[in-house]
This record gives C-alpha cells, structure tokens and sequence, in this order.
C-alpha cells in the first residue's frame, strides 16, 4: 500500500472541493468570516451538504497522516516574558483591536444526535391582555422560512477557512493527532495499571462491524474521547454518491479504520 501517492491524491481532492465550495459561497481573499457576512438559506445549505462530508474526509486524511508519525515532544509551559519586553499597554481611550477570529479543523467526530419527540411549531404569537383594559391585537402569523432568506455565514466561512488550513499544512494536523493519540495511549495504560475500567459505551448501538471487526465508539473516564470516529456511517456520507467529496469519505474512511489497526505484534 503506497500511503503516500494515497493521502496525495486524496489531498488533491478535496482541494478541487474546496475551491467549488469557495466559489460557491462568493468568498474572496481577505479575512473571508468579515467579508462574507450573509448568504441565501438555499446557497448556504447547498455549500453546507459539501462541506460536512468534506470535513469529515479531512478528518480521515489526518487520521492517515499520522499512520507511522511518532508523538511529537509534549509542548512546555512558556514563562512570562520579561516587562522590559512585554507590549505596551493601550492608552484609555484608544478602542481595543478586536482579534479576527479563527477555528480549527476538530479531530474528532461530532457525536450523533439522539432524535426524541418532536416539539409542534407554532403558527403564531402569544397574545397577552387584561380584559376590559386593553383591546385584543391582531394575530401575527410567523413567516415560514423561505429559500432567498439572508443566513449568517460568518461561522461557515470559518470551517472553510479551517479546512484550507488542514489542508494545506496536513504534517501539523497529522502530529496533533499523533499527540492526542500518546496521550490517550498513557491514560489507558495508567488506568489498566491502576485497575481502572473505561467506563460503558455511551451508546448500546455503538458495535459496528467494518472489516470484519466490531468497535465501539467509547468515552474514556472523565468523559474523554478514546475513539476519533463516531458509530455507523461518517458524517455527510451517502449509499449512492453524487459528488467526487463522498466518493473521497468513502476511500478515507477505510483507510482511516486500517491506519489505526493496533499493530500485529506475532
């Protein structure tokens, strides 16, 4: 298996995704979470079906990434720096610079969403009065949505910002994971050592059999994450693809299951 040419040409891919999504979405260079601040709810929904599995394989191509990777040094506590080196402090008056606000590709999965009963909408709103001081108003009708309302895209701006920067500089990710992994791996063996159990799976329909092997999606103790990977199918994939991104989540995510394989140790 050439894991190279394997984690290049889906690299590749996802790039060619990316592009379609910023194209899509109109946002130009610059700090895109200020510039694109509202989209039509049927633009941002088109770029937001994309966008999840694209994370999703981002994700996986990490996961590929640090296949061989050993844990990078554990980073240590910087010491304050000197007064005589710190940066002045503003002067009263002078408006504080806000920092532009940034985000970075999660590692993890996000977990599903237990649907339960469903709320009704309500058609209209509360009408509050005091009879025979106050006359009834009028019943005002909610809007349904529609598919040219303006929906904030501050926040996806910043996931396609985020998933430009995973890929781009796919070494970086892959060591965070490289370090979450040594860190979950110490954890696991001090409380094995302590005779401590990993507490249940937070769900019963957590087995899934993938390659002739069943896991189990688990949080560790103190509710910490021991598995990247959600239960059953990645987030955004689809039994039929209709675009190259779900055909790129599919191939990653076998590769994802095989590269973290514990090792064949006979």
């Amino acid at each position: 298996m050439d894991w190279k040419a394997a984690i290049e040409t889906n690299r590749q891919a996802l790039k060619r995704v990316l592009v379609t999504l910023v194209a899509l979405a109109g946002i130009t260079g610059g700090n895109n979470a200020d510039r694109t601040t509202t989209l039509p709810r049927h633009l941002h929904r088109a770029v937001l079906r994309l966008l999840r599995p694209a994370e999703a394989a981002a994700r996986r191509l990490v996961i590929v990434a640090a296949r061989d990777m050993d844990p990078p040094p554990t980073r240590k506590a910087t010491q304050p720096a000197p007064v005589a080196h710190r940066k002045p402090v503003a002067h009263p008056g002078t408006p504080p610079k806000t920092p532009a606000r940034t985000m970075t590709l999660p590692l993890f999965d996000p977990l599903p969403r237990w649907r339960g009963r469903r709320r009704p909408a309500a058609l209209g709103v509360p009408r509050i009065r005091v009879p025979g001081f106050s006359a009834p108003s009028i019943v005002a009708l909610r809007r349904p949505p529609r598919a040219d309302d303006p929906i904030d895209a501050a926040r996806l701006a910043l996931r396609l910002q985020a998933l430009g920067r995973a890929l781009d500089d796919l070494p970086a990710h892959a060591r965070r994971f490289a370090r979450w992994r040594a860190n979950r791996d110490a954890i696991s063996a001090q409380n094995r050592n302590h005779g401590a159990a990993l507490d249940p799976p937070f769900c019963g329909k957590g087995r899934q059999a993938i390659g002739g092997e069943r896991r189990i999606a688990r949080r560790g103790a103190g509710g910490r994450r021991v598995w990247p990977l959600r239960p059953g199918r990645p987030p955004g994939a689809r039994s039929r693809p209709t675009h190259e991104v779900h055909d790129a989540l599919a191939t990653l995510h076998g590769l994802a299951l095989w590269a973290m394989e514990p090792p064949d140790t006979s």
